[in-house]
């Protein structure tokens, strides 16, 4: 069995205790450090931009993803790439010219993702699989933290999966965002995803960072 990335999002990390976090992440396991953007236009929320992506690429040695969700991305691939972000993830909804997007990510020598809402149909990236590095399926409405999975996103995986085999793109990760905890984070990997954004269930005050990724890491491998 393949061995699931796990990517802390720091969007439910204490912020005023940023570098401390993101080292108490890497040091507990953590594979990736993930930015949740938002711009309270394309999502109904406000977070954080290019200066935040900054301190956390000072913070960490790890991978970093930055999930823009916002509208226009193209505006700020080279910020958030100047910031370290080594791969940046746009939105097919917020895209009327995904490859072209795609493409500018590339040529920063960035990695390149593409993300999907829940209500949107997973055919709708059916063209563009082979010129990307990954897939992020939302399994919430994008926004808001520490929301519960929507079940529905176990069959839109699994076709996403089926979808990247039948181009030949297997080694493309599919990483899911939003809701995954010890409680179905088995069932994700299972359908097919590689990575897994978590939030509220590594950020929480019942356990530490380092336990909560073990007890992740557990879950998911059985």
């Amino acid at each position: 069995m393949t061995r699931v990335r796990i990517a802390p999002s720091i969007l439910t990390a204490d912020l005023g205790r940023l570098a401390e976090q993101i080292t108490e992440a890497q040091e507990g396991g953590a594979d990736w450090i993930h930015l949740d953007v938002m711009d309270g236009h394309f999502v109904p929320n406000i977070t954080i931009g290019p200066l935040i992506a900054a301190a956390a690429r000072a913070a960490t040695s790890l991978p970093i993803d930055a999930h823009l969700m916002i509208e226009q991305p193209e505006r700020y691939i080279g910020a958030f790439r100047d910031a370290g972000v080594d791969l940046l993830t746009v939105h097919v909804e917020a895209c009327p010219h995904l490859h072209r997007t795609i493409q500018s990510i590339h040529e920063t020598g960035a990695k390149a993702g593409v993300a999907v809402n829940p209500g949107t149909p997973v055919e709708s990236i059916r063209e563009i699989l082979p010129s990307v590095d990954l897939v992020l399926m939302m399994s919430v409405n994008p926004g808001f933290g520490s929301q519960r999975f929507i079940e529905q996103s176990l069959a839109k995986i699994r076709r996403v999966r089926q979808m990247l085999e039948d181009v030949g793109q297997e080694e493309v990760e599919l990483q899911v965002d939003g809701g995954v905890g010890e409680s179905n984070i088995a069932q994700v990997v299972d359908a097919g995803a590689t990575v897994v954004v978590a939030g509220s269930a590594v950020y929480n005050p019942q356990r530490s960072v380092r336990e909560n990724i073990a007890r992740l890491r557990r879950a998911a491998e059985g």
